[in-house]
């Protein structure tokens, strides 16, 4: 609903004050303000055990509680710059402005996605937190001492971006416990970090030998594919996490991604891109920006090609409009 507020001028101080008293003189640099404080808000969520889905409801949770204050800013700097906006009251110049508090709103949107877009590129807890899969089987963990000692100190060497030494913990861990799955698949990721990608598959295949329904080396053993130009490898490995993850959008992002970059097959890879942005904008994950930004460029490609009307129309099937992206 929207509503209809009245600010004094002095009511500008808070918004003066914003964010630990950082200058803010424009919307852009209210944007980086509030986008540091949600992303504040995002490093204190608990990852462990939680599927993608709830991870992004508490990452759309931190946006959320900044979208007002960027609305009510931006519509503020605008409004004052603007004569017939203003008003004399008891002496005391007023502004009027209205809000959009409606989540479903396409104005309220369009504020939410700023924060979420600028968060995608500045906030490495979100970039961190989205990427991780730590969802706990009977395996995940170990109950070798020494094990889950490596273990910590690989993780902290990741912190670090220590990947070399991440390495050498993490190895160090699996063989000591080589039931270890998380410690396999997080020698898996730093392998692939440090380019290995053959060391990196191998390490997932380690993990699935011992859970063969592990979300993270499923989903991650399919990207290292797509870095060795394995790209049939890679769909494949896609299709079996579709198995039993059938709603997880990774896999549509992933097979349009290969389809649209490497394939050279433009429609298939918008098809999917589609289907993995509606997925994310379902379950509010920030990986919507991706998924967006695929598809803003299949289009320009699909427009030199003259194919403006094959794109549309598959964004028609999809229930996606040019608006709401």
């Amino acid at each position: 609903m929207k509503k209809i507020i009245l600010f004094q001028a002095i009511l500008c101080a808070y918004f003066l004050s914003y964010g630990q008293n950082e200058e803010i003189q424009d919307s852009t640099s209210m944007l980086k303000s509030v986008s540091k404080e949600a992303c504040l808000c995002v490093d204190s969520i608990y990852v462990t055990n939680k599927s993608k889905e709830e991870l992004s409801k508490e990452i759309s949770s931190c946006i959320n509680k900044h979208v007002i204050t960027l609305q009510v800013f931006d519509k503020l700097m605008n409004a004052s710059k603007s004569a017939k906006n203003a008003e004399e009251l008891d002496g005391k110049k007023q502004i009027n402005i209205s809000v959009n508090d409606n989540e479903n709103s396409k104005e309220y949107k369009k504020y939410y996605y700023q924060i979420e877009r600028y968060m995608m590129k500045s906030c490495v807890s979100m970039q961190a937190k989205m990427a991780a899969n730590d969802i706990i089987s009977e395996k995940s963990f170990s109950q070798n001492e020494k094990a889950l000692k490596y273990y910590d100190k690989g993780m902290d060497a990741v912190k670090e971006e220590n990947y070399k030494k991440a390495v050498e913990y993490f190895e160090k861990s699996v063989k000591e416990d080589p039931q270890f799955a998380f410690a396999w698949d997080n020698l898996g990721i730093n392998y692939r970090r440090l380019n290995n990608f053959d060391k990196a598959i191998e390490c997932y295949k380690n993990s699935l030998d011992i859970d063969p329904y592990g979300l993270m080396p499923l989903q991650n053993i399919a990207v290292a594919y797509q870095y060795k130009k394995e790209y049939d490898k890679a769909i494949k490995a896609y299709e079996k996490l579709a198995s039993i993850d059938k709603d997880n959008p990774e896999i549509f992002y992933g097979i349009g991604n290969i389809y649209a970059l490497y394939l050279n097959d433009l429609e298939k890879g918008l098809n999917n891109m589609c289907k993995a942005y509606n997925i994310y904008v379902a379950q509010k994950s920030p990986y919507r920006a991706d998924a967006e930004k695929m598809i803003n460029m299949i289009y320009a490609e699909m427009k030199e090609k003259g194919k403006t009307e094959v794109f549309n129309k598959i964004l028609e099937e999809n229930n996606i409009s040019t608006e709401s992206k």
